[in-house]
C-alpha cells in the first residue's frame, strides 16, 4: 500500500492508497482544494470543518448533476427501447451466424 502526502487548506495529511493510485489521489485532493479556494474567494465561512463540509456539498452537488444527466441504463429505460435493443442484438447475431457459415 502506497502512502501519499496531500495538502488541503494548508494542512498536511498522509493517506494510504493502492499502489499506482497516488496521482489519482493527488488529483482528488486538488479538486477539494479548488472547492475550498472558491468558497474562500466568495467570503465563505472559515473554520476547517465548515470549509470541508461546504466543499463536500459542492462535490456532491456536481455528482448529483452528473448522475441526473447520465443516460438511463437499458433496464431502467422504456419498454420500447428494450424491445428495439433486443431486435438489434438478434439481427447482429443473425449477421454473425451468416458470416460464420460463409
Amino acid at each position: 500500500m502506497a502512502q501519499v502526502t496531500i495538502r488541503i487548506n494548508g494542512y498536511v495529511y498522509t493517506v494510504g492508497c493502492e499502489d499506482g493510485q497516488e496521482a489519482h489521489l493527488g488529483r482528488m485532493a486538488a479538486e477539494i482544494e479548488q472547492r475550498i479556494d472558491s468558497i474562500k474567494a466568495i467570503g465563505g465561512q472559515s473554520g476547517e470543518a465548515r470549509l470541508l463540509m461546504l466543499a463536500a456539498l459542492l462535490l456532491a452537488d456536481e455528482l448529483h448533476d452528473l448522475r441526473s444527466n447520465a443516460p438511463a441504463p437499458v433496464e431502467k429505460s422504456n419498454p420500447e427501447r428494450r424491445a428495439r435493443l433486443r431486435r438489434v442484438a438478434a439481427r447482429a447475431e443473425e449477421i454473425a451466424a451468416d458470416l460464420l457459415d460463409a
